[in-house]
C-alpha cells in the first residue's frame, strides 16, 4: 500500500478476526515505532508486545476504553520512563504518540488494524506487564485482522471540514 493511502485507510479498529498476526509482522510494526522521531533522539520508549491470550484479557481492566484489547491477536505498551519534569512528561508523551502512529501506519500497510487505549491503572498495567518502577505504561495499541471490513481508503472520513481546521497564513 502507498503512504498515502495507508495514511487514508487507517482507522480505529476495535474488533478484530480470531487469526493470529505474525511474529514477523509484529516485529515490523514495532520496529516502525523504534524508527519513529523523538526529541533529542532520546527514545524514550520501550515495547512489549503481548500475543499471550489470558495476558490480553487482563490488559482489557487497565481502563475503560482498553476492551478491545481482549480480542485483538496481539498489543503492544509502550513504555516511558516516569517523567521528572512536567516538560519532559510532555514530550515524552509527544514522542510516544509519534512512535503510536507510525506503528498504526506500519500495520494499515500491511492490512492490519489497530485500535490505541489509555491506561488508568498503572500498578496493574506495570504488575501484568512486568515493568519495573520508575516507568509508566503510556498507552495501548490492540493489533489484529479487522473483523467487519479490509482497511482501504476512506472516501469520506468521518472529520471537520477541512476548510474549518486548514487556516492558511493566520487564524
Amino acid at each position: 500500500m502507498e503512504t498515502w493511502d495507508a495514511i487514508r485507510a487507517r482507522r480505529n479498529v476495535r474488533q478484530y478476526r480470531p487469526e493470529p498476526v505474525s511474529e514477523a509482522d509484529l516485529n515490523r510494526i514495532a520496529e516502525a515505532g523504534w524508527r519513529a522521531p523523538s526529541a533529542k533522539n532520546r527514545q524514550p520508549w520501550d515495547f512489549v508486545i503481548v500475543t499471550d491470550r489470558a495476558q490480553l484479557q487482563e490488559l482489557s481492566t487497565v481502563w475503560q476504553g482498553a476492551g478491545h484489547i481482549a480480542s485483538a491477536a496481539a498489543a503492544i505498551a509502550l513504555v516511558v520512563p516516569q517523567p521528572p519534569s512536567e516538560r519532559r512528561k510532555v514530550t515524552d508523551q509527544y514522542d510516544a504518540g509519534q512512535a503510536t502512529m507510525a506503528m498504526m501506519l506500519a500495520a494499515t500497510d500491511l492490512g492490519i488494524g489497530t485500535g490505541h487505549s489509555s491506561v488508568g491503572d498503572q500498578d496493574k498495567a506495570r504488575a501484568i506487564l512486568g515493568v519495573p518502577d520508575g516507568y509508566l505504561v503510556a498507552y495501548l495499541l490492540g493489533i489484529g485482522y479487522p473483523a467487519d471490513r479490509p482497511l482501504a481508503p476512506i472516501r469520506k472520513p468521518n472529520r471537520r471540514p477541512f476548510a474549518e481546521v486548514v487556516h492558511q497564513g493566520r487564524w
